[in-house]
């Protein structure tokens, strides 16, 4: 029975260790959506809902394979769906993104349809993390849609001539690192979301 609970223990502690959850819910989602009134939680994993196929699948949209304990098939996704009423009115959902000095944390706030209201760093660090975590930057992101970074490299960081993704400006010039990694955070981040809640497995159009 002890070597049960260890065991159980130790499971509980890597399923947080890799999760992306919100540090206080209850605040952060009234923070992005202030008109809500009830939000729910629901856990979601690419094993679980598709596996193989799907881990794949998800990788070829994303055009780059995932490494580290953060981008795994079984890593847990956490999806906050926010209601006012009966109604949704948006979801938050967060990703585990390596950054140039350890692990970042990138939130989306979604409307219903999926486009983006605000991108929010939890974790960052750095001498320079506040300028990203800046509201200002985060708010850059808003109407952007999947479709818009379809063809975002997220191996080079190239961004095609024509695509809003240019109208970003990188805060802190020198920390390019972690400027892609915020936008191959929100690539990955829909991609999710796209499979995980709208139930869209090709790709966006």
């Amino acid at each position: 029975m002890l070597i049960g609970l260890m065991m159980m223990l130790l499971h509980t502690a890597a399923w947080g260790a890799v999760g992306c959850d919100l540090n206080e819910p209850d605040r952060d989602v009234k923070r992005f959506f202030p008109a809500m009134t009830n939000y729910k939680t629901e856990y979601f994993s690419v094993k679980r809902s598709g596996g193989e196929t799907l881990y794949d699948l998800v990788q070829q949209r994303y055009g780059a394979k995932f490494t580290g304990i953060y981008e795994t098939m079984d890593v847990p996704y956490t999806v906050y769906t926010v209601l006012k009423g009966k109604t949704i009115i948006g979801y938050i959902h967060g990703v585990n993104q390596k950054g140039h000095y350890g692990g970042l944390q990138v939130f989306l706030a979604l409307d219903p349809k999926g486009t983006i209201l605000q991108l929010y760093f939890q974790k960052m660090t750095g001498a320079y993390a506040g300028r990203f975590r800046d509201r200002a930057f985060g708010a850059q992101f808003a109407g952007l849609s999947l479709a818009d970074f379809q063809y975002y490299d997220v191996a080079t960081g190239r961004i095609p001539p024509n695509s809003k993704l240019n109208r970003i400006n990188n805060p802190v010039p020198a920390a390019a690192d972690d400027f892609n990694a915020a936008l191959r955070g929100a690539k990955k981040n829909l991609i999710l979301m796209d499979v995980f809640v709208f139930n869209r497995r090709g790709v966006a159009k």
